[in-house]
């Protein structure tokens, strides 16, 4: 038994943990580089492409964004705090998202780099990587915001 504990007690040690801070600030700024990485893209599109106004692209991306953010992202960004925001003792660097999460991000990944090698015209897809580029980093505010409170409550 003293053995097993020994053991389990060098193991957390090795854990990367940090307080529920640190873990707020690494998910805003993992959602806010993920809608930077999709804007990038939908840039490059655009700017290869000709004839295009580029203001109607932008604005149908913005009222996509807001809608993403609204009914879809902060939802996630809510469950998240919840999960985050009770906890008194320090945390993987890695719990700022839960399990399905990943499974989640994986998915999208592949299905990124799927529609970006398909034959989808890429000006279709800079509305949609814009769009979900600006909910990103619209709803990754609330995680900042959040970080922010937490550093004034302990000044």
């Amino acid at each position: 038994m003293d053995k097993n504990y020994c053991m389990i007690n060098k193991l957390n040690k090795l854990k990367p943990a940090v307080d529920k801070r640190a873990l707020i600030l690494i998910a805003g700024s993992i959602w806010i580089c993920s809608g930077i990485m999709l804007l990038s893209f939908s840039y490059y599109w655009l700017r290869e492409s000709k004839n295009i106004s580029y203001w109607l692209i932008a604005g149908i991306a913005f009222i996509l964004a807001l809608l993403i953010h609204h009914f879809g992202f902060l939802k996630i960004v809510d469950k998240n705090l919840r999960r985050l925001l009770p906890a008194e003792e320090k945390k993987c660097i890695f719990s700022f998202m839960d399990w399905k999460s990943y499974l989640n991000v994986v998915v999208m990944a592949f299905l990124g780099i799927f529609v970006r090698h398909s034959s989808i015209p890429k000006i279709y897809l800079s509305v949609i990587y814009a769009a979900i580029g600006m909910a990103l980093i619209l709803s990754s505010v609330r995680y900042i915001r959040i970080f922010l409170c937490h550093l004034k409550k302990e000044d």
